[in-house]
């Protein structure tokens, strides 16, 4: 039997107006319904409601992760610095890590994520083979210095999360381990009663190789993925590649210094040169762990820097500065050229060997025409740098692709063995000899959820949950009167027998106008009114998503709601 929960005895609040700084519905709504409360800066309280929500998203994540052969644990989330510096997390962190220091002067950390040590767990338990392969998780508060946190919980400086890891020891092993939990997290999901998306990602600071996004297309996403209406393929931006064109063979004139005086920028070069933006190449000058490098991108594109992050890390990139400028007088602002440049240079695929260009040539006010690709300049490097834009072509298919914005909900991980070799993670092999045990990484933002689902299902009068996380099954309103109340009583009480979760709403002193408008607002799927019918044992049940309404006697009610 579940129990009723009263609303005269429930701590909550709702607000009829959003907080100042409540930029995104969820941020709204989770606020006014008096699911959290803000704390600090990125740091929420989570009241009665929304803890039954988010435990209700841990349950079926559990239940989930259970059911694939996976064993729960707890590891702590103060952490010493010594693993992390193995693994070299610790500088690569940077800002983003909570460092903190004992009594004693040790250093710790904040768990952000748990390679390290679960890595470590591991070495100490399994010794054989036979004790493989192994799938453990947690669900636990992680913890990261956001310099902006915003958007309520989606993100937040302190959130919960689901972290699970794979030990195998074959190659084949970790893809059999990564596929079961790539399809129990289609069944979190689906279960949760999310739209989502799977889609091709990088790696980042967690290492590894082969990587896939889960997303939830929403207006509120911080991430950008694309999608092609012609085929399957899907794909965070930072993860999208373009195969390089064939080689130019077209017979170009020599290069030809051009005076281009006031033009340090593409958009006044074109207009002055009556060319298109197209047919410039810009270069744009970044430091790379200290060292200046040039990255080169057809002048009509825009450079987009955390893809480049994402391609050269650990490696640390930041943009030239005005001092980089004055201690390097061969780099003219605004006028460079990779001609005779002394510095890496890095360009995009449409950069083609054979290509032709309009781009600086390294003097003030001049700009070179016909600067050939493998003629004039060699890259050292090719990397997909641009800023991905609507109707690139699909690398799979070709066809123009589509932008979304959308929630990361979740991300899957092959890390190999970037962490086993870092512990010398190896058991004993069936031959007698060690074999290095090789890795998966699997998270789920359990917290982040909660507020994926409310931007996704909520409507103008509220929140709208779905049946499995809702904090109850059914809202009973009692419309005012002594007769009312002590009906909704009475059905919640049967309701509740029934297995059903119960929130009924029997304030006395508040009217059935704000009633009716909290229940809308905190959003369980079905709305049981006891009203102006009671006398007669007839209730109106209304669906909250669809607002359809029905009028059915207290024993018909309570037959659809249990069927």
């Amino acid at each position: 039997m579940s129990q009723v929960q009263r609303m005269s005895r429930l701590m909550v609040k709702t607000l009829r107006e959003s907080p100042a700084d409540a930029e995104t519905l969820s941020h709204q709504l989770l606020v006014r319904a008096g699911y959290v409360r803000r704390t600090s800066a990125g740091i929420w309280s989570w009241l009665p409601l929304g803890k039954k929500v988010l435990d209700n998203i841990s349950r079926v994540v559990r239940e989930e992760m259970d059911a694939i052969g996976g064993q729960e644990v707890l590891l702590p989330a103060l952490l010493p610095r010594e693993p992390y510096e193995a693994s070299g997390r610790w500088e690569e962190y940077g800002d983003l890590l909570f460092r903190l220091k004992d009594r004693k002067g040790a250093d710790y950390l904040l768990g952000p994520t748990h390679e390290e040590i679960f890595t470590q767990v591991v070495k100490d338990q399994c010794t054989s083979y036979k004790d493989l392969p192994v799938m453990l998780y947690q669900i636990q508060t992680k913890y990261r210095d956001e310099a902006r946190p915003r958007s309520g919980v989606l993100r937040g400086r302190e959130f919960q999360m689901k972290d699970s890891y794979s030990f195998d020891t074959t190659d084949e092993g970790l893809a059999e381990s990564y596929a079961l939990h790539r399809g129990a997290y289609q069944k979190i999901f689906a279960r949760l009663g999310l739209d989502f998306r799977i889609v091709s990602a990088v790696s980042g600071a967690m290492g590894g190789s082969a990587s896939e996004e889960f997303l939830a297309p929403a207006a509120a996403g911080e991430d950008t993925f694309v999608d092609c209406p012609n085929c399957d393929y899907a794909a965070n931006t930072e993860a999208v590649t373009f195969a390089a064109p064939a080689a130019d063979t077209a017979e170009h004139g020599p290069v030809e210094e051009l005076d281009t005086p006031d033009t340090p920028t593409i958009e006044t070069l074109a207009a002055h040169l009556g060319v298109p933006a197209s047919a410039t190449l810009k270069n744009l000058l970044v430091k790379v762990d200290g060292e200046i490098t040039a990255v080169g991108v057809p002048g009509d594109r825009e450079v987009d820097l955390g893809k480049l992050g994402e391609h050269l890390a650990p490696a640390v990139v930041e943009l030239v500065t005005a001092e980089d400028f004055e201690e390097r007088p061969d780099l003219v602002r605004g006028y460079v050229g990779p001609q005779g440049l002394k510095i890496r240079y890095i360009a995009d695929p449409r950069v083609a060997a054979g290509t032709a260009w309009v781009t600086g040539a390294n003097k003030p006010d001049t700009h070179a025409r016909n600067v050939v690709c493998g003629r004039d300049f060699e890259v050292d490097d090719y990397l997909d740098v641009v800023v991905v834009e609507e109707g690139d072509p699909c690398p799979a298919c070709g066809a123009g692709l589509k932008l979304d914005r959308a929630i990361e909900i979740g991300h899957i991980f092959q890390l190999g063995r970037k962490y086993a070799d870092t512990f010398q993670l190896d058991v004993l092999g069936q031959q007698g000899k060690p074999v290095r045990v090789t890795m998966g990484s699997y998270g789920i933002g359990v917290s982040r959820a909660v507020a994926a689902l409310a931007e996704q299902t909520a409507d103008d009068q509220g929140l709208c949950w779905p049946q499995e996380i809702a904090p109850a099954d059914v809202h009973v309103v009692a419309a005012g009167k002594a007769l009312q109340t002590e009906l909704a009583l009475d059905v919640s009480e049967q309701l509740s027998a029934a297995g059903l979760r119960v929130l009924v709403d029997e304030r006395a002193g508040v009217s059935p106008g704000v009633k009716f408008t909290d229940a809308e607002l905190i959003g369980v799927p079905h709305i049981l009114v006891a009203g102006r019918r009671s006398a007669e044992g007839v209730v109106e049940l209304k669906d909250r998503r669809t607002g359809e309404r029905e009028e059915l006697t207290v024993a018909e009610a309570i037959a659809r709601l249990t069927a």
